[in-house]
């Protein structure tokens, strides 16, 4: 056999020649990664407020640490029948009382008989509120001690309603589900992924290498992760995004890898040439459009908002890793398993060799595309616009506390408590900064700023609340509003404090920093930082895509089309969500009750994510269909060969991403409910519209103009990433 000389290709025979090497040395990269990052440098993360852009993020800096270290909490007791005079009623608040009291980290507990005591109005309901002094990390610890006192004291109380509610408890309420989904989701994903791969290679030991590989892929990153986040630290939920990301990248690249080597074998290969000719083709492949991904989620850097640069760190690495580990250890793992790969073959299901050009539902679409090229380019074109028309429209939103699951017990006892103790509506805070906010100057200025909001009914209700930190260099006022925090009058209420009130009082005091931040507000700098950085984010992944599509096939053509294709699919998911979240379309059928918006940090992610991952199919099609007009096909029988040849791995690929996706679209929490159903719609469009109809269609329709390179960049290197290498029988 002529051997290739490119660099996967030299990699791929490294590791077939040194198999032993490659596996040990991959399996001991992932115990020593996982390793690290469990036990020598675990991840830190960010402080979810010190992230926040714009004037929340500089309200934030100014009451970082100017404020004791604690939160509230409250418990609420409650009966039907009894009121809080009666004697029963009053010694289960002692008792709830007592235990809080023996709890380690509990602070000041405030009961509800004596000044500034909370009882309702109709008597039936009391609460005790209590501090948890300490950082997160303290007050995480401290409140499951809380809770369990509370469980204790309802135990002892049968008759009465006794239950434990505040931004701890709904917190780790809300983190101890999510972790739970995360585990029932990965659960599910594994055998489900089997699953899908057994029907595709009709084999249970080459279904499991792509799975392996994507695990191994992900627990590496989650590892490497803990030492980097002690130098960035990182977002919490990134360990989600590597999960989604690494298990799709992972089994997408192992799984176009064998299936290639799969098809040389067939053709009469031995193994080891066969993966070389993997290694050379399929292997190029995968790092051209690896390198792609990681060029795309890079763009999240750009976004200016700090929770982007972790979700583009966490995923450029999982990517890097199942790179890394496809052109190694998954030519190591071939060679080592030989037809032993062909091992385990499920009933029924016929082998994928040799399957090119036969009839298949694929094919049948493609030829009838071909013959109407046109018609089938402006009817799926009308499709997509349509889909995405709706995206004009969009509204996004940071989400609120309102937005959680009613099905977790704790935000039953919130809307209780709310029921019991209605408050007057949502508030935004002024944080002021000064070197003595007690100073007669900055005392009359609060007094003004406090005078200006009851001037303006419509906007602003209720007693403003202030607080003074104890070195007296900051003071809040809370600033009750009469929106919700998400709807245009939150909106009129920042703008009136930012534009006019605050400027016109505390603004006007020399060396004084005033800053409004609230629900309200965040959401309002969250949306125009990323915004304002889209045009940035924009510009940089499709010139990066431009260019590595412009050197990987020598054409002008095919970058422009491939960005077009992927700005309609993801358009297209946009509409989608639109229509399903925002205009509550399917609120029965998927089970969530809407807040009339989109996550706020969605439209940015999901257009960084699907444009990386929809590139993975471009880039293997397109090879295909390069490889074969290079080899002296016609461009539509070349056309015709390079999707046929893809037609089922691309479809095998595109069936776990949906089916992985749609997982997290059954989750409670609406944001990655939002997610789920974005990312699994906008991969089953480009898989089936885009890959399957329009792109055939429009190639067709350009012919040999698909190829076309201006003669002033003929200079280009030739890095074309399927380069056809000669099999030995």
């Amino acid at each position: 056999m002529q051997q290739s000389r490119n660099f996967t290709a030299r990699v791929g025979r490294w590791s077939v020649q040194h198999r032993k090497a490659a596996v040990l040395g991959w399996f001991a990269f992932v115990i020593a990664s996982i390793v690290i990052g469990v036990n020598v440098f675990p991840q830190k993360e960010t402080d979810p407020q010190s992230g926040y852009p714009g004037e929340s993020g500089q309200a934030a800096k100014a009451m970082d640490g100017a404020f004791p270290d604690e939160v509230s909490e409250q418990v609420l007791i409650q009966s039907k029948t009894l009121k809080a005079d009666a004697p029963t009623f009053k010694a289960a608040v002692a008792d709830v009382t007592k235990r809080l009291n023996g709890t380690k980290g509990v602070g000041e507990i405030e009961g509800p008989y004596g000044p500034g005591g909370q009882i309702s109005a109709d008597r039936h309901t009391a609460l005790v509120s209590f501090e948890l002094a300490g950082d997160s990390d303290v007050t995480e610890r401290s409140v499951v001690d809380t809770l369990a006192a509370v469980a204790a004291a309802q135990t002892a109380h049968p008759e009465l309603r006794i239950e434990e509610v505040g931004d701890e408890s709904i917190n780790k309420a809300i983190a101890d589900k999510s972790s739970e989904e995360s585990t029932k989701s990965m659960l599910l994903t594994l055998p489900l992924t089997l699953i899908i791969l057994a029907f595709a290679f009709g084999a249970l030991v080459a279904a499991g290498i792509p799975v392996l590989l994507a695990l191994t892929s992900v627990g590496a990153t989650m590892g490497l992760l803990g030492p980097l986040s002690h130098i960035a630290p990182v977002d919490g939920s990134v360990i989600q995004v590597v999960v989604l990301v690494g298990m799709a990248v992972g089994v997408d690249y192992s799984l176009f890898y064998i299936k290639r080597a799969r098809e040389e074998r067939a053709a009469g290969t031995d193994n080891d040439a066969a993966i070389e000719a993997a290694a050379a083709t399929s292997g190029r492949s995968v790092l051209i459009s690896g390198l792609t991904v990681m060029v795309a989620m890079a763009g999240m850097y750009l976004g200016g908002i700090q929770t982007f640069a972790s979700f583009a760190t966490g995923t450029i690495m999982v990517v890097a890793v199942a790179v890394l580990g496809s052109l190694t250890v998954l030519p190591a793992l071939l060679s080592k398993l030989g037809d032993r790969v062909e091992k385990g073959r499920v009933p029924f299901i016929g082998r994928i060799k040799g399957r090119v050009g036969k009839a298949s539902l694929w094919s049948r679409v493609l030829d009838r595309v071909l013959r109407r090229p046109l018609l089938s380019a402006v009817v799926s074109t009308t499709l997509l616009v349509a889909l995405a028309l709706p995206a004009i429209g969009m509204q996004t939103s940071l989400g609120s506390i309102d937005d959680e699951s009613r099905d977790l017990p704790v935000m039953q006892t919130y809307d209780r408590l709310q029921t019991a103790f209605p408050s007057e509506g949502s508030s935004e805070v002024v944080v002021i900064k000064a070197d003595d906010v007690t100073a007669p100057a900055v005392t009359s200025a609060i007094g003004s700023l406090e005078t200006e909001t009851g001037k303006r009914s419509a906007l602003f209700e209720g007693e403003p609340t202030l607080q003074i930190s104890n070195d007296k260099t900051v003071a809040t006022m809370a600033v009750p509003i009469t929106g919700t925090g998400t709807d245009d009058l939150s909106n009129q209420a920042v703008d009136a404090l930012r534009d006019d009130v605050v400027p016109a009082t505390v603004g006007k005091v020399d060396g004084v920093q005033a800053y409004t931040t609230g629900e309200a507000a965040a959401t309002g700098d969250f949306n125009d930082a990323m915004i304002g950085n889209l045009p940035y984010v924009f510009a940089f992944v499709l010139s990066a895509a431009f260019m590595l599509l412009l050197f990987t096939f020598r054409s002008i053509v095919i970058p422009i089309k491939a960005i077009v294709l992927n700005l309609l699919s993801v358009g297209s998911a946009y509409g989608l969500l639109v229509l399903v979240f925002q205009n509550e379309w399917a609120e029965s059928l998927l089970g969530f009750e809407g807040n009339g918006a989109i996550a706020s940090w969605l439209p940015l992610f999901l257009f960084v994510i699907l444009f990386g991952l929809s590139m993975d199919y471009h880039v293997f099609i397109l090879s295909r269909i390069r490889e074969a007009f290079d080899s002296g096909m016609k461009t539509q029988d070349a056309v015709s060969h390079g999707i046929k040849a893809t037609a089922g791995v691309v479809t095998s690929a595109a069936i776990i991403m949906v089916a992985v996706f749609s997982l997290f679209a059954l989750s409670t929490e609406l944001q990655m409910k939002q997610m789920g159903v974005g990312l699994a719609a906008a991969v089953l469009i480009d898989a089936t519209i885009i890959r399957g109809i329009l792109l055939p269609a429009t190639m067709k329709l350009l012919g040999d103009w698909n190829w076309w390179l201006p003669r002033s960049l003929g200079w280009l290197p030739h890095v074309s990433p399927e380069r056809v290498v000669p099999a030995t029988t």
